[in-house]
């Protein structure tokens, strides 16, 4: 399996996944619905619009670093859009907007796939100026994936949370078509 074939079906899955979401609370919410972008699960935490951007964000770096290619100014100002979420939340539709920004990114990275091959050796600089030496497969697997779904993962929580109907089913609906009823007599 390759790293591409790893990381840009994952990101696709949740992405949409977290869209669904997001109509969702609309239609609990109505008019209402961009109040949700500034809830948190936690006073310390970053609220919900962050918590789209940097999932966003993270799928994003990881394409872009694993096609070696430089970062775009668009993923910086996404960077700084996400650390001020909690002052400058936006609306709904910029949450989808981020979303589907970055469904676009992926789905380039598929026509082109990725330049650095899992062996490859990756430097990754944390924010607060540590260094990460890892392989592009170590990066992936324990960096990038785990990033990304923290933040999706919050999203459903906050969603969750602030009284929006999600369950398992609305987590993992991509599954849904790989899944076997049970035998009946």
């Amino acid at each position: 399996m390759t790293l591409s074939d790893l990381l840009l079906p994952t990101y696709t899955q949740m992405l949409g996944t977290m869209a669904k979401w997001l109509d969702k609370a609309e239609a609990a919410r109505g008019d209402e619905v961009d109040a949700l972008l500034g809830s948190r699960l936690a006073p310390d935490m970053f609220p919900l619009a962050t918590q789209v951007r940097f999932a966003c964000r993270q799928a994003q770096e990881a394409v872009f670093r694993l096609q070696g290619r430089d970062f775009p100014p668009e993923l910086q100002a996404l960077l700084e859009e996400a650390r001020n979420g909690g002052d400058e939340p936006g609306t709904l539709a910029d949450a989808r907007a981020r979303i589907g920004e970055t469904l676009a990114v992926v789905k380039t990275a598929g026509r082109d796939g990725f330049l650095l091959d899992g062996n490859a050796a990756l430097s990754h600089e944390l924010p607060n100026g540590m260094v990460l030496d890892v392989t592009a497969t170590v990066y992936a697997r324990d960096w990038a994936l785990p990033q990304f779904y923290f933040h999706v993962v919050t999203v459903y929580a906050i969603l969750r949370a602030q009284g929006v109907e999600l369950g398992k089913a609305d987590y993992c609906a991509h599954m849904l078509p790989y899944l076997r009823m049970p035998q009946t007599d």
